[in-house]
């Protein structure tokens, strides 16, 4: 049985973000998105701990704290660190996905340019987390 997730959406292009929701009405899925805009902001929602995400998914490329950055300070908070990570980014270079998968992410998607092969690969990550065993904080 799949339930539904509580998404920590980190991403700073409107167009992206309306994407990423357009996908879920479509799938008609029950998850909840929280939206930040750059990691700056991710960091100040973990921080009030009013909703703790199930997941996250996040862009590298951002102003004030790229992704990167942001999965650095993550993984070193002994509560957050292990919130699974998915890295949606248009980069294929080989340095920024073993940079991430060295932090500890648990996905690296890169975005596609065509709708329904973004909506297929979003698809699968949330049938596959939402019947995973989650660490609830």
């Amino acid at each position: 049985m799949t339930k539904s997730l509580n998404i920590l959406l980190i991403e700073d292009d409107a167009i992206e973000v309306m994407k990423f929701n357009r996908v879920l009405k479509t799938l008609g899925a029950n998850h909840k998105i929280i939206e930040a805009n750059n990691g700056e902001d991710a960091l100040a929602v973990l921080k009030e701990k009013e909703i703790i995400p199930d997941i996250i998914f996040l862009d590298l490329n951002m102003p004030k704290i790229s992704g990167i950055e942001f999965l650095e300070i993550l993984k070193n908070d002994e509560q957050l660190r292990y919130i699974p990570s998915i890295i949606l980014s248009t980069s294929s270079n080989h340095k920024d996905i073993l940079e991430c998968y060295k932090i500890g992410i648990a996905g690296y998607v890169i975005k596609p340019l065509k709708y329904d092969d973004y909506l297929e690969r979003i698809k699968r990550m949330l049938d596959y987390w939402s019947i995973n065993e989650l660490i609830s904080q």
